[in-house]
């Protein structure tokens, strides 16, 4: 089936909440505990509005259902939808910042198949068209292989404790954007 990306609307957002659960439950399993599982769907992984507000977020498709999403953000957070922040994101400057790519999240049935790579792919070349030159990201540990073989480098582990006390293993990773 060929897929095709859009931009992500707010009619999206109840098929996206579902996507994300079943993404994070199929395939976060052998990485985090069931536990964890569940409280990061709760308290950290979810849409982040602002990125369907700014444009910046998209959607993979075959036929009407959404099998995937993910953006890039031109603000500060590094992860988390809006259950994880309090206030918007301060935009960040492309002189100087890293642009953000955001929130993918890929169905546990469709995953492997090229998708989460053409989502980067169009995020990169939207951030080289606003002035970023580098990108940086906050990976799951079962995303991390594939921001890997897109040529992201890993910069710190983060061990987010989250409001329950579950601690949620993420990787902070960093790419330089090739200008031609």
């Amino acid at each position: 089936m060929p897929i095709t990306i859009r931009p992500a609307t707010f009619e999206d957002i109840p098929q996206l909440q579902q996507l994300i659960t079943i993404s994070v439950r199929g395939l976060s399993k052998g990485y985090y505990t069931p536990a964890q599982i569940e409280s990061s769907i709760q308290h950290i992984f979810g849409i982040d509005t602002q990125l369907v507000k700014d444009g910046t977020y998209y959607v993979a498709q075959s036929d009407e259902t959404i099998v995937a999403c993910g953006g890039w953000s031109k603000r500060n957070t590094l992860y988390g939808g809006d259950q994880y922040k309090e206030i918007e994101d301060p935009l960040l400057d492309p002189e100087t910042d890293a642009a953000r790519i955001r929130a993918f999240f890929v169905h546990a049935d469709w995953a492997r198949q090229g998708i989460g790579k053409k989502l980067i792919d169009v995020c990169e070349k939207a951030a080289l068209a606003h002035g970023f030159t580098s990108l940086e990201l906050g990976a799951t540990l079962p995303g991390v292989p594939l921001y890997d073989a897109l040529g992201y480098k890993a910069l710190v582990r983060i061990d987010e404790v989250l409001p329950d006390g579950e601690l949620l293993g993420l990787v902070k990773m960093r790419k330089e954007l090739i200008i031609s």
